[in-house]
């Protein structure tokens, strides 16, 4: 049984420390570890274990952990991969609390079975494990540089965790040049016990921490890292770097860390719907940062653009359609406060044009009058060099409109020019003005902000819209509609029979069960029950082959469509029967299913599956054929309330379609949302289920609701525990 695991809190807060392989020479990690400890300020006690003893910058070094008679809170491993284990033991005699493990050689190079006993003896033994395969950790709350990377770390409000070693100890150097201030640093490494989630639960209440970043090759415990972004995005900015989104980048991440990178498509929806910022690049995702770290949240979503170049205006409109920002247009009000700053050849519409004459005293004019509007609630000032400008001026005069809107409303800067426009913008961003060269990358940070903003705003997913209700009003638990008792029966046939799949009739049964609606139908066993079915359902009829060897009854030429009569049901029986003993000779056909033939509607997909990173989730997109070839869908993980949903829905490319194109009426986007909820509690409950794909799910205009044409149920291989 496991003893009761430390707090979190101790790997940041330490009051002892013991590096287990501290070394005498220079070169070595164990060396460099002490010494950044040392050199932090740590206040706590330091034990440099090592056979040799002596003595290492000043400190006693121990020949062991049993001659330290104090309590060890956290144990920093750098040891060969084979003393590992043998020091955990030791390590667990001595009641550590925290293992830091720096140590390399275990899952990354596919050494998982040693991992898997080490880390499960520290737990039994009431420890806690991060790493190994890690850098460190560096927290400004003990303070402690627990790491072998650079030894001054400029303190702040920004905390980095990654899975890379060598990233993360690169990004210390780079935050340094950025001027970006650091409270936490965390390597996770091959994430065997400690990962996101339970570094998120601390640094999500820590109060020096304004802003997280992360970088993740792999996802191992999705579901508990989408429960902990979940619950912090609506109070901290998250930014992701995400790595492994080829083919080839998923292959390397494996074997890098150990971990399985997953589907890209899923981890950027799922980052979504959890509120979080996912960066392209490690420079973007620092700008971010720093930004994030400093500007005040806007109080609304009116933004304007203050420029002396219409050009300029026009790019910075373009970027901000890119990234979110919405743009004030209130012409009106938009005379009202800058026609008194703007000449008479100049332009009050958004961009604010201020031409080319334009004086630092016209811009902090234009800026004073934007501050004072309560409703205008951002601004991003622009500018090309012209002969009205010099550097010192140009310095003065951004110090003092930044100090002006400072606390009040965010303002971005980016101005264009030469030399003189680029020193003034370096000693600027050194001083923490949020200054830019260039303008899609200074509106990059306004949509990062904004994204922020809404999360906030509505509690929620930052995508979820202004008319979703809050995730904790409704779950996927089952609707009282639903028959679970039948649907396991259904399940259970199927596994009795030996199959990791449902039949036609047996994925209809269970539809119905769910409480989705599919079309009538009837299973016959030869061609007279097929005409009896057909004439008791009505023409026109579809035939389907039904049958454990055949799943996708299309490429077998096992599905007639629109037939109309009796003499067309008796030629596609046998063209169906021909068709499948010729597709597969060995197929075991236990019928021919027959169903009624639905009406013309817009044909969509939903399905839901067992990620192997995220657990159970759901997904949404244009159905029909083309599926496959169009890729127009978008996914959320589980649990979903009806307000992700609909973002899902909304966040596909072919939504439009479903509002109604060239006078055809709206579709029934309720009915969609419906059934995507019920298919998520179906795959919660039934662990049995793998898979479900309904395809297609056809759409009718809004009231109608929907009909499952077809139902795809794969099972798990083994039921699960």
């Amino acid at each position: 049984m496991e003893n009761a695991l430390p707090d979190i809190r101790t790997l940041f807060e330490p009051e002892s420390i013991a590096i287990i392989g501290a070394s005498h020479s220079p070169n070595k990690i164990g060396y460099r570890i002490v010494e950044n400890i040392i050199g932090s300020g740590f206040p706590g006690r330091i034990f440099p274990v090592n056979p040799r003893g002596g003595e290492l910058l000043g400190l006693h070094v121990y020949g062991s952990l049993e001659d330290i008679r104090d309590e060890i809170d956290l144990a920093i491993l750098v040891i060969p991969a084979k003393l590992a284990f043998q020091a955990v033991k030791d390590c667990a005699r001595k009641k550590v609390r925290i293992l830091v493990v720096i140590t390399s050689g275990f899952s990354e190079v596919g050494n998982f079975e040693e991992e898997r006993e080490m880390v499960s003896y520290a737990r039994r033994h009431g420890m806690r494990v991060l790493g190994p395969n890690i850098f460190g950790i560096y927290s400004s709350v003990a303070p402690v540089n627990a790491t072998f990377g650079p030894g001054e770390v400029a303190e702040g409000n920004v905390a980095l965790i990654t899975q890379s070693g060598a990233i993360g100890v690169a990004m210390f150097g780079k935050t340094r040049i950025e001027n970006i201030g650091l409270s936490a640093v965390v390597s996770v490494g091959n994430k065997s016990d400690i990962d996101e989630a339970d570094l998120l639960e601390y640094l999500g209440e820590h109060e020096g921490t304004r802003v997280i970043l992360m970088y993740i090759e792999g996802i191992k415990n999705g579901e508990k890292l989408v429960t902990a972004l979940k619950k912090i995005t609506p109070r901290k900015p998250v930014i992701v770097i995400k790595s492994g989104s080829s083919k080839r980048g998923a292959v390397a991440a494996a074997s890098h860390t150990g971990s399985l990178a997953g589907a890209d498509e899923i981890f950027s929806d799922v980052m979504k719907q959890c509120g979080v910022l996912r960066a392209k690049s490690i420079q973007e995702a620092l700008v971010w940062c720093k930004y994030l770290s400093t500007a005040p949240l806007p109080k609304g979503e009116n933004a304007v653009i203050i420029t002396n170049g219409g050009g300029l205006g026009v790019l910075a409109a373009d970027a901000c359609e890119k990234y979110g920002v919405n743009l004030y247009d209130d012409l009106e009000t938009l005379d009202t406060t800058f026609s008194g700053v703007v000449p008479e050849f100049g332009s009050v519409k958004n961009p604010i044009d201020l031409t080319g004459p334009a004086t630092f005293g016209d811009y902090e004019d234009a800026v004073g009058a934007a501050i004072d509007n309560d409703d205008i609630h951002s601004m991003i000032c622009l500018g090309c060099q012209t002969a009205f400008f010099n550097g010192r001026e140009l310095e003065r005069s951004i110090s003092a409109m930044h100090e002006r809107a400072s606390g009040k409303k965010p303002l971005t800067f980016s101005f264009l020019g030469g030399s003189m426009i680029e020193d003034s913008t370096r000693k600027l961003k050194l001083s923490g003005i949020p200054v830019f060269s260039d303008v899609y990358e200074a509106i990059s940070c306004f949509g990062a902000l904004y994204s922020v903003y809404r999360n906030r705003s509505h509690g929620m997913s930052p995508d979820a819209g202004l008319n979703c209700v809050s995730r904790a009003d409704v779950g996927t638990d089952m609707n009282e509609d639903m028959d679970l008792r039948t649907m396991e029966l259904v399940v259970q046939h199927a596994r009795a029979d030996g199959r990791t799949f449902l039949l036609a009739n047996e994925a209809a049964d269970l539809m119905n069960a769910a409480g989705i609606r599919m079309p009538a139908a009837k299973v016959a066993r030869n061609l007279q029950e097929c005409i009896d079915a057909a004439t008791e359902i009505g023409y026109p009829v579809v035939m389907k082959v039904v049958s454990r060897d055949i799943i996708h009854k299309s490429d077998a030429g096992g599905v007639a469509l629109n037939l109309e009569n009796r003499q067309e049901v008796m030629d596609a029986y046998q063209a169906i029967i021909h068709s499948c003993k010729r597709y597969r000779p060995d197929a075991r056909i236990e019928g021919i299913e027959v169903s009624e033939m639905i009406l013309k509607g817009l044909e969509t997909i939903i399905g839901a599956r067992r990620d192997r990173a995220f657990g159970p989730i759901v997904m949404f997109g244009l159905g029909g054929i083309y599926v496959e070839v169009m890729k127009d869908v978008a996914f959320r993980a589980l649990p979903v309330n009806n307000g992700e949903v609909r973002s899902m829905i909304k966040q596909i490319r072919s939504y439009p379609l479903l509002l109604g194109v060239r006078g055809e009426r709206k579709k029934d986007v309720d009915g969609i949302a419906d059934t995507i909820m019920r298919i998520g509690s179906i795959i919660r409950e039934i662990d049995s289920i793998s898979d479900i794909e309904i395809n297609p799910l056809v759409v009718y205009k809004e009231g109608k609701g929907c009909l499952a044409l077809d139902a795809r149920i794969l099972l798990t291989s083994s039921t699960r525990c």
